[in-house]
């Protein structure tokens, strides 16, 4: 495929990933992951969200990303095989995903920005249930949110950690959001809502001294904050490509029906 010459092959440091690594390395020509123009990447979903963020931080726009699981579950993985590679790059799918920027300020007034392709969380520190102040597009609509935490999710991320605190699934392409509880305990039965990905949420810590609360960007750990805000990035979009036959809009729209 000749708008794929030069491919970079990166895998995680687990046993099975890099026996597959083995595996491929003589079998192309490969290049450094910033001179490439697709990126292979062997190992699970983490080792996938690891290679993507370290792609967000490049200068350079981030190259399609081919992965395949070589770890537990790979959703967002396709499968391990390796042979017939150049025909499956042909007849791969491309699917755009655009993460979300994470500004959390700590309460010591320092800014921290991550961005996060599955969702922003937080969570209580200590066994003091958290008490946070909602806001979405300036607008106050929850003044006092008692939970264990909260979540925003984008579509690929919402079969994530949104799904296991019962948040709802977001078809790929629905240009939405979703804001979830992490176990609720006032409003007992606010259950979360549906946002346009256009919104800006401001999560406010209420006593951050008292019920200290941390914030997640996928796999990235602020403590302390005491405000976060959330909106999409759209500067710095990423392409993950799938097999036809195991594409990500129809496993996300699958695990609807999954008991």
């Amino acid at each position: 495929m000749t708008s794929y010459l030069r491919r970079a092959l990166v895998a995680s440091p687990t046993a099975q990933a890099q026996a597959a690594r083995a595996e491929l390395r003589d079998a192309w020509d490969w290049c450094p992951i910033d001179e490439a123009d697709l990126v292979i990447a062997l190992g699970g979903d983490g080792f996938l969200l690891q290679t993507l963020h370290a792609m967000l931080e490049a200068r350079r726009p981030p190259p399609p990303v081919f992965g395949m699981n070589l770890g537990t579950i790979g959703f967002l993985m396709n499968e391990w095989r390796r042979h017939g590679l150049d025909d499956r790059l042909d007849r791969a799918r491309a699917f755009k995903v655009t993460p979300l920027m994470m500004t959390a300020t700590g309460i010591d007034g320092r800014i921290h920005a991550l961005p996060a392709i599955n969702e922003v969380s937080l969570l209580r520190e200590t066994r003091q249930t958290a008490k946070i102040e909602v806001t979405v597009n300036d607008r106050i609509v929850l003044e006092e949110l008692a939970c264990d935490g909260i979540l925003v999710a984008t579509p690929a991320g919402s079969t994530a950690y949104n799904l296991s605190a019962h948040g709802p699934i977001l078809p790929l392409g629905s240009a939405m959001l979703a804001l979830t509880p992490i176990s609720a305990f006032r409003p007992r039965r606010w259950r979360g809502a549906i946002l346009p990905d256009r919104a800006r949420v401001s999560l406010r810590i209420l006593e951050p001294g008292k019920r200290p609360v941390s914030a997640v960007a996928d796999q990235r750990e602020i403590r302390d904050v005491a405000q976060v805000d959330i909106a999409m990035d759209r500067a710095r979009e990423l392409t993950l490509l799938f097999d036809p036959e195991h594409a990500l809009d129809d496993r996300i729209t699958m695990e609807q029906f999954i008991a």
